[in-house]
């Protein structure tokens, strides 16, 4: 994508080529890198500078809409829709879908249809889905069952099914899911973050512009797409808003060794989840969303096409 819209509020709308927006100062980039806009589909858009390894300044979105010009089906393109289509037909074959923060991010070869349908299909028993929503997680203090006011469901009234189908599926095809528009950020399907905890869907997948702060700090699946880090690389600006921060210092070097980032220009445009916090700065002007527990197992990131 060679032009981009920026639209900055109290200003004039402006038009600038890659080569133009490039040239400006760097703070003036960083102001107004999360400002930008797919010229023709008005999909949110960010900027990706030159690289030390060749590849030239460009601008780029992950939110065209199907029938604009500008978006391009490449292979990963492809890809993202398959998963799209793969999650949500889960969505309507399965009871719930349990998140595997395990899965690769790849299978090298497709998996036999025997094996698929094992992967697929998880047998909980109802005694470990139902257990008291009061017990704590041995990882954390969030509550199970939770739904959009952090309350626990009373089932107490529920007939569970003998043997729910309960589905499997990584971060990488649910958030691609997500990006790619699928029913599930709106889903009331429960999906399990691990055998005992669940939620419904639409309450779990928060966009980071949707993203609000809540007393219990109760945890949610945040997803979007990377506009840019700092300098030293200990903060993520998400390109869907300018008001929120993901720290990410403590796990620097654990996340650019996994993903293989080697500067801070890798992080232009990524795609990311990750299973977080969101809280108030000092001063209430920023929402902070913080890996839950420090555990990169609960983060994927994907990053923007060469």
């Amino acid at each position: 994508m060679l032009d981009a819209v920026c639209r900055v509020e109290g200003q004039a709308e402006k038009t600038y080529s890659v080569f133009n927006f490039q040239r400006l100062g760097e703070q003036e980039i960083e102001a107004l890198r999360q400002q930008l806009y797919c010229p023709v589909c008005d999909g949110k858009a960010y900027f990706r500078k030159a690289s030390r390894d060749g590849k030239a300044a460009c601008f780029g979105s992950r939110y065209h809409q199907p029938d604009c010009p500008e978006f391009n089906p490449s292979a990963s393109r492809k890809q993202e829709e398959q998963d799209a289509l793969e999650v949500n037909q889960q969505l309507l074959e399965s009871d719930a879908l349990k998140i595997d923060f395990s899965m690769p991010a790849r299978r090298k070869t497709p998996p036999t249809k025997a094996k698929a349908q094992t992967e697929a299909e998880t047998k909980l028993k109802p005694t470990d889905a139902e257990k008291d929503s009061s017990v704590e997680s041995p990882k954390g203090n969030y509550l199970a069952k939770t739904e959009g006011n952090g309350e626990p469901e009373d089932d107490s009234s529920a007939e569970s099914p003998a043997e729910p189908k309960i589905a499997t599926q990584g971060l990488q095809k649910l958030l691609h899911s997500l990006q790619r528009g699928s029913d599930l950020a709106y889903s009331d399907l429960w999906i399990y973050t691990d055998d005992k905890y669940r939620w419904r869907a639409k309450n779990l997948f928060v966009n980071f512009a949707d993203a609000e702060p809540n007393e219990r700090h109760a945890p949610r699946m945040y997803w979007g797409t990377i506009s840019h880090a700092d300098k030293a690389m200990f903060w993520l600006n998400p390109a869907d808003c300018n008001d929120v921060g993901i720290p990410i210092e403590e796990v620097k070097e654990a996340l650019c060794k996994r993903f293989d980032i080697q500067d801070r220009e890798d992080l232009e445009g990524a795609g990311i989840i990750l299973f977080g916090k969101c809280f108030w700065n000092k001063d209430k002007t920023r929402k902070i969303i913080k890996l839950w527990n420090k555990d990169l197992s609960r983060l994927h990131l994907v990053k923007a096409e060469d």
